[in-house]
């Protein structure tokens, strides 16, 4: 009899089973591959809040000692208007990292082995077991060569995927889901000068992006709408990806003509959605129960973030032998409230839609404030939430990086007067100046009247 059961020994299973073996329970980690072995197709990206967790799980020198460098800056450029800004700090943490996604597996799962957990590979998932009440109980599964293997357990806990096989067994709904958006292809380029940042450009209705990765290499992609996206030869794909950097950045589409493509075209495309996330003897974690537009680069942040907050969650209930329904039920409370914002935000970003004239205004001022600035790249990696940045008393304060003179257009003029010229006495203009500010910002007027919400590391 095991405590507990972790179907899926990649980033959120193995993190899972690695935290509960630690803290002293008997853990069974299955998976249906051969590790080593294999891939995820992902862009590699780690933002703060995840190094945060690979920081205290005390793996984040391994990760550094696999040749990636630190990342401190993350960049938007939309036509004239480039912002660069340093990442804000969680906790004293304020870089990125974007290790192989093979060596980061290989870490995280000789760290939950070396807890304890016992890892049993080639393995797969063929049924639940459940008591007279309907509570998982445990699983049936078989090995590579059909050999049926029955185990129980206190909970089970899916973290095999978006495709999730407990999520399929347990009848897991989803909730606010939503298409595919856009497709994107990337690759990794050697011998690439590169300044240790991540840079993403919007124009066009294309997503080009590049930082620095593992071994020396960078990498390098496009995401594009899905009517726009066509699947070809690895020639044209570089023609269209070098195309793509060459309107928008001249000198890195220079340098990449003078370098070279050192692996084959991945593609990815991924649905958004979020999925009842536990039930009587079962949870879901990682992918299994959430997953947003990889536009973000935030997949391998989450599965860490969700990882902590389910073993959060169920320890107390496990060490005190206590129903453990009360406890996940908290979990997926904590889930939604940690993941709603970004889940939203991501899914605008993720539209690719051009920035009008007000919004380039407004990043072009981000681009003047620190503040702003950090605020609006720490949004990007899951640090900030939206509706803390887009609150009105940090978009008013944003009005002060605005030049005055008619530069900035009618609309921002007329705005500005409202938040910093009306007088105070007279709370209606500035609700006003709010319901302009979020009519004219496209994609971001969608948290501008939301509640600032408290930040979550």
């Amino acid at each position: 009899m095991y405590d507990v059961i972790v179907v899926g020994a990649r980033i959120s299973g193995s993190s899972t089973a690695m935290l509960l073996a630690r803290a002293g329970y008997r853990v069974l980690l299955l998976d249906r591959a051969k590790f080593p072995g294999g891939k995820g197709a992902a862009t590699n990206l780690v933002h703060p809040p995840g190094i945060l967790r690979l920081k205290r799980w005390g793996l984040l020198d391994e990760v550094a000692a696999t040749g990636c460098p630190p990342i401190h800056s993350y960049g938007l450029q939309s036509g004239p208007v480039r912002l660069m800004a340093e990442l804000p700090a969680v906790e004293g943490v304020a870089e990125a990292y974007s290790p192989e996604r093979r060596k980061l597996d290989e870490i995280l799962l000789e760290a939950a082995v070396k807890a304890g957990a016992e890892l049993r590979e080639q393995v797969a998932l063929r049924e639940l077991l459940t008591d007279a009440r309907g509570t998982v109980i445990g699983v049936r599964a078989e090995t590579g060569d059909r050999t049926p293997i029955v185990e129980h357990a206190r909970l089970v806990v899916g973290a095999d995927g978006s495709n999730s096989t407990v999520a399929r067994l347990v009848g897991a709904e989803k909730y606010d889901s939503h298409p595919v958006l856009n497709k994107s292809h990337w690759s990794y380029w050697a011998d690439l000068p590169h300044d240790g940042k991540v840079r993403t450009y919007r124009h066009r209705h294309q997503h080009a992006f590049t930082w620095p990765t593992h071994d020396g290499l960078t990498i390098v992609g496009l995401a594009l709408p899905v009517k726009d996206f066509k699947a070809a030869a690895d020639r044209e794909r570089d023609a269209t990806v070098v195309s793509a950097f060459e309107e928008v950045d001249p000198e890195f589409a220079a340098r990449l003509r003078e370098t070279r493509r050192v692996d084959k075209w991945m593609t990815g495309a991924v649905p958004n959605f979020l999925r009842h996330c536990h039930g009587p003897g079962w949870a879901l974690v990682g992918d299994a129960g959430y997953t947003r537009d990889p536009i973000t680069a935030a997949g391998i942040t989450d599965s860490l973030r969700g990882a902590e907050l389910l073993v959060e969650a169920v320890e107390p209930a496990l060490a005190g032998d206590r129903d453990l329904a009360p406890a996940l039920a908290g979990y997926a409370r904590r889930r939604d409230a940690l993941v709603s914002g970004h889940f939203q935000y991501t899914r605008d970003h993720a539209a690719i839609a051009d920035y009008n004239r007000e919004e380039l205004e407004f990043i072009r001022a981000m681009a003047r404030s620190p503040h702003h600035g950090s605020g609006m790249v720490g949004m990007f990696a899951t640090i900030v939430p939206p509706a803390e940045f887009y609150s009105p008393a940090n978009i008013h304060a944003l009005f002060d990086h605005i030049p005055p003179g008619s530069g900035p257009g009618w609309k921002i003029r007329m705005v500005r007067w409202l938040v910093r010229g009306a007088p105070r006495h007279l709370p209606p203009a500035t609700r006003l100046a709010d319901r302009l500010i979020a009519a004219n910002l496209g994609s971001m007027g969608t948290f501008l009247l939301d509640s600032p919400v408290a930040r979550v590391a």
